[in-house]
């Protein structure tokens, strides 16, 4: 495994960051394909031994149960301090006023919860997962950067949202005194590249450093095109990602496919090189459930491939709409 730093940060990263939300009660938050705890704790305890230390998880996976398993398995077989633990606010925990969102409210009400859920004192990266729209940004960031100053919290990231909404988070914090987000995560891979026109030159300018989520497109990249999963067919977020395919996506697999064929790898280590060829990426988010992905997701880091390569898988793209932000 290889380690970086998250943006200009000193906080150095495993270079594949596990995904979470694989991992939860399938009985809870609308997940049926996530992997209940004996599973879960098995592929936790692979990963640690590959050397991955980045583990991203948000309240609202399998309703907490995520966190809840993630926090038992880090206790069980990991030393706390040689892991980044990242999780996330903002989606609904609860029915009624202020059971979500960024108000100061739900922030520091959702912090400690998800630190109880994770049996830890502090999280190292709390990023919030969407924009607010319904709170003034300036509440949220105040919030934010109290939960810092607590100890609470170690690193501000934030997720998918425009990149003038971003820019202006960037900005309101630097001009407060305010900690500033260090990292996005991001909806980028092979099949939606949207994110390259605005937010990647902003974060590569920022030194903000990018985790993209979904880097294997829910699984599209890894497969035949007409070729179906449990999860593919259950999951109703990914098919709003990936149900109204443009011109050139069923292309882009297969060329996936060819160079994976040429190299004598799975389509998954290919599709996850090409999101780690990009300098701005310090981590892609891999969610796993089975250990040969786990293996594809560590081998990856280790595939470099040819700018001829590169340009081949990125010939076809054609525009998307940009899907992902609620």
């Amino acid at each position: 495994m290889e380690y970086t730093r998250l943006g200009t940060t000193g906080l150095q990263v495993s270079r594949i960051c596990l995904g979470m939300m694989s991992f939860g009660d399938p009985a809870r938050g609308g997940h049926p394909w996530s992997l209940p705890e004996e599973e879960s704790r098995s592929v936790i305890q692979k990963a640690l031994a590959a050397g991955i230390t980045f583990f991203d998880t948000a309240n609202v996976y399998s309703a907490g149960s995520s966190e809840e398993i993630t926090g038992r398995a880090i206790r069980d077989f990991a030393d706390r301090e040689d892991v980044v633990l990242a999780t996330k606010v903002n989606g609904r925990m609860r029915p009624g006023p202020n059971g979500a969102g960024l108000s100061r409210k739900a922030i520091l009400t959702e912090l400690d919860a998800s630190l109880e859920r994770l049996g830890t004192d502090y999280v190292d990266l709390y990023q919030i997962h969407r924009w607010d729209p319904h709170t003034p940004v300036e509440e949220t960031l105040e919030a934010l950067d109290s939960a810092v100053r607590s100890g609470k919290v170690r690193y501000l990231g934030a997720s998918s949202m425009w990149a003038w909404q971003f820019s202006r988070a960037l900005h309101v914090a630097g001009e407060h005194g305010w900690h500033r987000f260090v990292s996005m995560q991001d909806h980028y891979n092979l099949l939606n590249r949207e994110e390259e026109r605005e937010m990647l030159p902003l974060c590569a300018d920022e030194g903000i450093g990018v985790i993209p989520w979904s880097p294997l497109a829910r699984g599209r990249l890894t497969r035949d095109w007409d070729e179906a999963t449990n999860r593919s067919q259950n999951d109703q977020f990914g098919t709003s990602l990936y149900g109204d395919p443009a011109e050139g996506d069923r292309e882009i697999v297969r060329r996936v496919g060819e160079v994976a064929e040429a190299r004598g790898v799975p389509r998954a280590q290919v599709a996850l090189a090409w999101v780690l060829s990009k300098p701005v990426v310090s981590a892609p988010i891999v969610g796993v459930t089975k250990d040969p992905h786990l293996d594809d997701a560590v081998a990856a880091v280790d595939l470099a491939l040819t700018e001829e390569e590169i340009a081949r898988l990125e010939e076809p793209y054609a525009p998307h709409a940009v899907v992902g932000f609620s």
